[in-house]
Formats: C-alpha cells, sequence, structure tokens
C-alpha cells in the first residue's frame, strides 16, 4: 500500500476492540508487523491484551526500535515470538536495499532477543542482488545463532514490480540458491532449520491467495481498514471496510470484499475446468492484476492461463545481460521515488 495516501491511525482503544472480537470468534494468532510496527508507543499494551485472551502473539520487526528496555516489556507482556528482517549479510548490501543505516542495529537487537530467551527467527527477502550472497547469508544467521531462517524469493508485487527488471534472478542464480541451501541444511542438521521459497514466476504452479481468500487470513491497516491479503488494497473496484464503521464478524462473514473471490464460484472459465481449482483456486488475485490489469483473472504464472506469456516474457527478460537499472526507492512521508544505481 502507499502509506502516504494513507488516513488517521487506529487508537488504541480502536486496536483493542479489533483484538477482543477477533478473538471472540475464535481466531487463535495475533500478529504485529509494518512497515515497522514500533514506531506505535502502544505495542505492549496490545500484546498484553492479546496474551491476555489466549492469543499466540508475533511480532515481524526490522529492529528499529526495539531497545532492551522496550523488549523487556514485551517480554513482560507476554510476547510469544519476535521474527528479524536482514536484507543481506553485509553493512553495505544491507542499507542499500533498505536505503538505511540498519545493519548494526539488526546484529545488536538479533543478540538481544536471544539473550531475552527468545528463539533467533530472521527472514531475508531473495532477488538478484544478494541471491548470489546466499552462502555468506546463511553462514551469518549460522553465526548469529539463528534457530530459523526463512528466505523467501521477491514476490513482484508493489514495489517490487516496479522494480522487476532489477530485482529478477536467473534461472541459474535460483538453481545455485537452492543448492546452496541444501548443502547448509545437510551441513546444520536441526541446529537451523531453512525454508526457502520458491518465486512464484518460477514453480509453474499458483498458489491458492493467502491460503484462500477470506478462508483464514484478515488483515487491518494501520488506518483500519479490513484486509483478505497485505497487498489488497492495491486492487480496483472493491470496497475495503473500515473496522470503526463494521463488526470483525460482519467484515468476515458478510461483507462483499471478504465473498468476492471466497471459494471457487466466482473463478473465470479457464479454472472452472481446472482438475487443480480447489487446489489453488486460480491464483494470487494481486498478481493477476499487476500482470494483466484485471484481478477476475486467472494468475498468469499457470500454464493454462491465457497471459502465461507475461511471465514467461519477464523470465526471459531476466536471462539477459545486467544492464546496471536503477533501483527505485520510496519514501513513505513525502510520496517521492527515490533512484541510484543498483
Amino acid at each position: 500500500m502507499d502509506f502516504a495516501q494513507a488516513g488517521p491511525e487506529l487508537s488504541t482503544d480502536d486496536w483493542l476492540s479489533v483484538i477482543r472480537q477477533a478473538r471472540a470468534m475464535g481466531a487463535a494468532q495475533f500478529g504485529i508487523s509494518g512497515g515497522e510496527p514500533l514506531l506505535r508507543d502502544d505495542i505492549e499494551i496490545l500484546v498484553a491484551e492479546a496474551r491476555n485472551l489466549g492469543f499466540y502473539t508475533n511480532l515481524i520487526t526490522s529492529g528499529v526500535g526495539l531497545t532492551e528496555a522496550r523488549l523487556a516489556a514485551l517480554k513482560e507482556a507476554g510476547l510469544d515470538h519476535i521474527q528479524l528482517s536482514f536484507q543481506d549479510a553485509t553493512r553495505e548490501a544491507n542499507d542499500l536495499i533498505t536505503n538505511t543505516r540498519t545493519f548494526d542495529l539488526k546484529r545488536k537487537v538479533a543478540d538481544l532477543t536471544k539473550a531475552a530467551g527468545y528463539p533467533t527467527v530472521i527472514n531475508c527477502v531473495l532477488h538478484r542482488g544478494n541471491i548470489d550472497h546466499l552462502d555468506r547469508i546463511i553462514e551469518m544467521a549460522a553465526e548469529i545463532g539463528a534457530e530459523f531462517l526463512e528466505l523467501a524469493n521477491t514476490q513482484y508485487h508493489g514495489w517490487a514490480f516496479l522494480n522487476r527488471a532489477t530485482l529478477m534472478p536467473t534461472a541459474a542464480q535460483l538453481a545455485e540458491a537452492e543448492r546452496v541451501t541444501e548443502r547448509w541444511r545437510e551441513k546444520l542438521g536441526k541446529a537451523m532449520r531453512i525454508l526457502f521459497v520458491t518465486p512464484d514466476y518460477q514453480s509453474k504452479k499458483p498458489k491458492k491467495c493467502m491460503n484462500g481468500w477470506g478462508e483464514v487470513f484478515l488483515a487491518v491497516t494501520p488506518d483500519g481498514l479490513a484486509l483478505p491479503c497485505h497487498t489488497a488494497r492495491m486492487l480496483p473496484g472493491l470496497e475495503f471496510p473500515d473496522v470503526r464503521e463494521h463488526s470483525i464478524e460482519w467484515i468476515w462473514r458478510d461483507s462483499p470484499l471478504f465473498n468476492r473471490y471466497r471459494g471457487t464460484a466466482w473463478l473465470p472459465e479457464t479454472c472452472q475446468t481446472c482438475d487443480d481449482k480447489d487446489k489453488d483456486h486460480g491464483g494470487c488475485r494481486c498478481q493477476a492484476f499487476m500482470l494483466t490489469g484485471n484481478p477476475d483473472a486467472t494468475d498468469p504464472v499457470c500454464p493454462k492461463s491465457p497471459d502465461h506469456h507475461l511471465v514467461t516474457t519477464a523470465l526471459a527478460a531476466a536471462e539477459q545481460p545486467d544492464n546496471a537499472r536503477p533501483l527505485v526507492f520510496r519514501d513513505p512521508k513525502e510520496s517521492r521515488r527515490l533512484a541510484r544505481p543498483f
């Protein structure tokens, strides 16, 4: 989403109401992510309430704002799990992709969370600029003492789609990354679990959108809109309900948004006749929109999609020699774009 265009943020009481309503409906996990959630000063209050209600609580953070004192307060509140994001294994590469100076902070936060008794969980998004550094990234995670490492290849929505030509690795780079990952799995055994998420474009089979649109996941944006996935706000022609105006129960069960792509009845003809429709539900709605301009289309990742050539063309372009395209940055405060060599 474009955070520069977002409305006023929910108050603490608004969030507490959302948490209570969700728990009353049977929700089991309360995840806090961003942007950077620790920019809010009431996260400890929200965690304490969620924990008191019986939620499993999870914080995904860049590390910015996670001081020793704040970590102690979150632990006291009952926070169950922390996931820390890195962008690369060196200060220069990490800070380039984030357009910030945060690498040293991340290393410090990793030490703090381990000292506080949390398992060290790291995620790193892979792309053309860092995938060749994977050996060192995994080595860094092992040095930190990470128990879990998620290597999530870039999915081309939003900002990543804008930079797709710069971010997409070649097939050879991806294959080598999988080999490197497997070598480290054999080397580390049970000491660190490594998850490698294959990029959709190279997977040849679409994935069920958020494990089923409106089936297991509800996100609430900082300004109060309820979404069936993190990026759904980009989709045109949809009305996104505000949790200050509607109950969570109505949003989940009855809102046009959550019912729009729920199940398989809405699927286009290409998918209706496919034996896999109950497995993939036509794929990702945001990906279909980004590639075709139509969120109702079959995800072009699927070889059966009439728009599959859009994916094969992008993959072929990735095989061309790097022509040093600039990486386009975004400034959520000023809603402007910056470019620099990548």
